[in-house]
């Protein structure tokens, strides 16, 4: 059979066509991989809370002690944020135990504050007076220390850490001396800069005495250094973070301690 010429101009537009379209279809696949992968890994990243929570609850500052009311209106903030983690200063030891039913029961850690002889400050009902942390996960092994920077006062400042497999996060309450703060705050970043906050997830939170002021006294954001990132409560509340993403930040007023509640939403793998 003969073809026309319009038959043949016809079946040429044809053979060029199917290899164009196959080859389109090829080359969209990867293209469709990729966009499916990068929703994957978007999807994939966990919300993770810390609540920051400083509670005068040492009996010391009468100013802004309040008792046994500020540990419920701590339960009630956590029942009602449900935090990963919460981070906490001016406490008593015991704190923790009457806090850590409100987290699941979780890893929870503690380290006093210390007097300059070594030993640990003290609440005015006896038990230690310092920062704690506790978590809703298990697993974990913790490290402190105290700085070597230091103001002379009555109470040497620390930091306590809880290291996960998978995550470290601190906890600290800095001199109220702005200088020392800002030494000790640095060494605090640098530590755990050193222990990889620029491969794991990494958060220092806490009372650190500086605020977020470029134009007044000791500015806060003049201690952060990649790989971290800073959060806080427009006072003295903060949150460093490393190897994590942001989502928002939240101030919460509380009644029965000086400082309201700090919560900062992150994300992690």
């Amino acid at each position: 059979m003969r073809l026309s010429w319009s038959s043949l101009r016809v079946l040429a537009r044809l053979l060029l066509v199917v290899p164009l379209a196959t080859a389109g279809v090829a080359t969209l696949v990867p293209a469709a991989s990729a966009v499916s992968a990068s929703v994957v890994s978007a999807s994939a990243a966990q919300s993770y809370r810390v609540l920051q929570l400083n509670l005068c609850h040492s009996g010391v500052n009468t100013s802004c002690f309040n008792g046994a009311n500020v540990i419920q209106e701590a339960r009630d903030i956590i029942g009602a944020r449900q935090p990963q983690v919460v981070t906490l200063n001016e406490i008593c030891r015991d704190d923790l135990a009457q806090l850590a039913p409100s987290m699941g029961d979780g890893y929870r850690v503690f380290a006093p504050a210390l007097r300059p002889d070594g030993t640990p400050v003290r609440c005015v009902n006896g038990d230690e007076y310092g920062n704690g942390l506790i978590f809703r996960a298990t697993g974990a092994t913790s490290f402190s220390g105290v700085y070597a920077t230091q103001d002379g006062g009555s109470e040497r400042r620390v930091y306590v850490c809880a290291e996960f497999s998978d995550l470290t996060g601190c906890t600290t309450h800095l001199s109220t001396t702005g200088n020392v703060a800002m030494a000790q705050c640095k060494a605090a970043i640098a530590m755990l800069r050193d222990r990889g906050a620029a491969t794991r997830p990494t958060f220092l939170a806490g009372d650190f005495n500086m605020k977020y002021a470029p134009l007044f006294g000791q500015n806060v954001q003049n201690c952060n250094s990649a790989p971290f990132f800073r959060k806080g409560d427009g006072d003295v509340q903060h949150v460093f973070a490393a190897s994590m993403g942001f989502e928002r930040t939240d101030v919460i007023s509380m009644r029965y301690t000086d400082h309201p509640a700090l919560l900062v939403t992150l994300t992690r793998p």
